[in-house]
C-alpha cells in the first residue's frame, strides 16, 4: 500500500453560529497544526486558553450530542465539526472557540465542509498512521439494541441502519462506500428529532439555540390545533403545518433516507475520538452517540494493543550498517562510557533505526543495580536522542561541528526492562520538518518485537563557536 500523508489546512477560517443547546452565539476558527497534532479545541473565553483535545476518554455527555471536558473546561456538540474534518481527510487543526459549544448552523455539516474547502489542505511531511482493522471488533448495547461492528478493509466505510418504531420513519439504511464520498453524500444530511422530543426539550430549557431551519422534525401523531400554536409561539413561525410524510413543512428533505444519513454522519463524527483515521468497515444497527463514543474507546485501545504488538525494526545481524561504531564516532563527540549508539542500520527521509548492544561490561551496572542489572532508563532515552541527533547531523556537511542539546522530553512511557543480553533497536521519527535546527521526534526502543520504551524529544542542533 502506497505511503499517504498527513494534511492540514493552508490558512485560518472562521465559522460563526448559535449553539443548539446554550442559543449562544459563538465564533469558531479552525487554524493550521503540525503534523501529528490531531484535532483540539481551545476556549478563547476562558483564563488561560485551555485547551482540550478531541479524545474518546475526555467525552462527559452524550445525551443531546457529544460534549468534551477536560480540567473543568468542556465543548458540546462536536459531533458535526469532527465529522467534517474527517470526511475532508485533514488529520490536524487546532478549533478556537469563544463558547462552550459548536455552533450548530443548519443541523449538519455541510457549512463546515465548504469553509475548510474554501481555504484549501496542505499535505505535510509526515506519514498517516492509521487505525488498521486486522479482525472484526464488535460492540453491543442490548438496552438500547445497538450493535456495532468493524471488519477488515482497505478504506474507510460505513454502513448504518436505523429503526425508531416510527410510522413515518420506518427503517432506513445508508451507506458510504469511500470517505471521499463524504462531502457529497453525507455532509449536508440534518439533525432530525421527534416532535414530542422538541417539546420536552424546550420545557426543560434546552434547544435554546434550535429553529426550525436546523432540524427536521418528525410527526408521528396527531397533532391539535393547539399544540399547532404553541410550535409557531415557540418558533417564532406565522405558520406551522404537518407535511403528509409525516414532518414538520420546515425543511425539504435533501434526501429520501436523510435522518439515516444523518445518524452515519454522527458515526464518522464521534469516531474521530478513537485519535487516528480508520481502514475498517464499520456496520452500526441503531447507533448514537453513547455507542458511538464507546466504540470509538474500544478502537483506540484495540489500536494502542496493535502498537504495542507491532513489528520491531528488522535487523540482520550479517547485513554491513549504514553507519558503523567509528564513523558514528566522528559525527558525535560522546565517548566512553556515553557513546551509546553501536551501529545505524536504517535511515530514509523521516527516520533513522540505530542499534545499542546492551552487555554487562556496562560500567552503570554495578550500581544499577548491585545482583539485579536493569538499563537505567534515562540511558535508553539518551541512546535515543543521540540515534536522532546522528539523524539530524546527516543533514549537514561537517557534523563534527555541531552539537546536539535537548529542549523538551515528552509522553515518556519504558514498558519493560532491558537487560544484559539484549539488542536495543532505536527509531527515530520526524514529527515535524527541522526548522533552524530545531528537530521534533518520536522516539520508540524495541528489543525484539517489544515496545519497551516510547516518547517524544525535542532537541536543538548548534554549531560549535571557536575555542580563543
Amino acid at each position: 500500500m502506497k505511503k499517504e500523508y498527513q494534511h492540514t489546512i493552508k490558512a485560518p477560517v472562521t465559522v460563526s453560529g448559535v449553539g443548539l443547546h446554550t442559543g449562544k452565539e459563538v465564533q469558531m476558527t479552525f487554524h493550521p497544526a503540525q503534523a501529528n497534532h490531531g484535532y483540539k479545541f481551545r476556549r478563547t473565553d476562558l483564563p488561560g486558553e485551555p485547551v482540550i483535545e478531541a479524545d474518546a476518554d475526555l467525552v462527559t455527555d452524550t445525551a443531546r450530542g457529544t460534549t468534551l471536558t477536560k480540567n473543568n473546561a468542556s465543548v458540546a456538540t462536536v459531533e458535526h465539526t469532527l465529522a467534517a474534518l474527517v470526511g475532508l481527510g485533514i488529520d490536524n487543526v487546532l478549533i478556537d472557540l469563544n463558547g462552550p459549544e459548536t455552533p450548530i448552523m443548519d443541523g449538519s455539516s455541510r457549512e463546515f465542509i465548504h469553509a475548510l474547502e474554501a481555504t484549501g489542505l496542505e499535505t505535510q511531511d509526515a506519514e498517516r498512521e492509521y487505525i488498521q482493522i486486522n479482525e472484526n471488533i464488535t460492540y453491543k448495547d442490548s438496552t438500547r439494541k445497538t450493535e456495532m461492528t468493524v471488519m477488515p478493509a482497505d478504506d474507510y466505510q460505513v454502513t448504518v441502519m436505523i429503526d425508531f418504531d416510527s410510522r413515518v420513519l420506518g427503517k432506513q439504511h445508508a451507506t458510504l462506500d469511500h470517505i471521499s464520498d463524504f462531502g457529497g453524500q453525507i455532509a449536508n444530511s440534518r439533525t432530525f428529532c421527534f416532535l414530542h422530543e422538541l417539546e420536552m426539550l424546550y420545557e426543560n430549557n434546552l434547544i435554546k439555540g434550535g429553529d426550525l431551519n436546523n432540524a427536521i422534525v418528525i410527526v408521528d401523531k396527531e397533532v391539535s390545533g393547539e399544540e399547532m400554536e404553541k410550535l409557531k409561539r415557540m418558533f417564532n413561525k406565522d405558520s406551522v403545518s404537518v407535511k403528509k410524510e409525516g414532518i414538520l413543512n420546515n425543511l425539504e428533505l435533501h434526501w429520501s433516507n436523510e435522518p439515516a444519513r444523518h445518524k452515519l454522519l454522527d458515526v464518522v463524527g464521534d469516531l474521530a475520538l478513537a485519535g487516528k483515521p480508520i481502514r475498517g468497515k464499520i456496520i452500526a444497527t441503531r447507533p448514537g452517540h453513547p455507542s458511538n463514543v464507546a466504540f470509538a474507546k474500544k478502537l483506540k485501545a484495540y489500536h494502542k494493543m496493535r502498537r504495542q504488538q507491532m513489528v520491531g525494526p528488522f535487523y540482520d545481524p550479517n547485513a554491513e550498517p549504514l553507519l558503523d561504531i567509528n564513523r558514528i564516532s566522528k559525527m558525535l563527540p560522546h565517548r566512553y562510557p556515553f557513546l551509546l549508539v553501536d551501529k545505524i542500520i536504517d535511515m530514509g527521509e523521516n527516520h533513522i533505526v540505530g542499534l545499542k548492544n546492551v552487555t554487562f561490561n556496562e560500567a552503570f551496572f554495578q550500581g544499577h543495580f548491585p545482583n539485579n542489572p536493569v538499563f537505567p532508563g534515562v540511558l535508553q532515552i539518551e541512546a535515543l536522542a543521540q540515534t536522532g541527533g546522528i539523524f539530524v547531523l546527516s543533514k549537514v556537511d561537517d557534523p563534527e561541528n555541531y552539537d546536539t542539546y535537548f529542549l523538551k522530553i515528552d509522553k515518556v512511557k519504558f514498558k519493560r526492562k532491558v537487560l544484559p543480553g539484549d539488542t536495543l533497536l532505536l527509531k527515530m521519527e520526524l514529527l515535524a520538518p527541522i526548522r533552524r535546527g530545531i528537530c521534533e521526534m518520536k522516539a520508540t526502543a524495541y528489543v525484539g518485537n517489544q515496545i519497551v520504551t516510547e516518547g517524544e524529544l525535542t532537541a536543538q542542533v548548534v554549531k560549535r563557536s571557536s575555542l580563543a
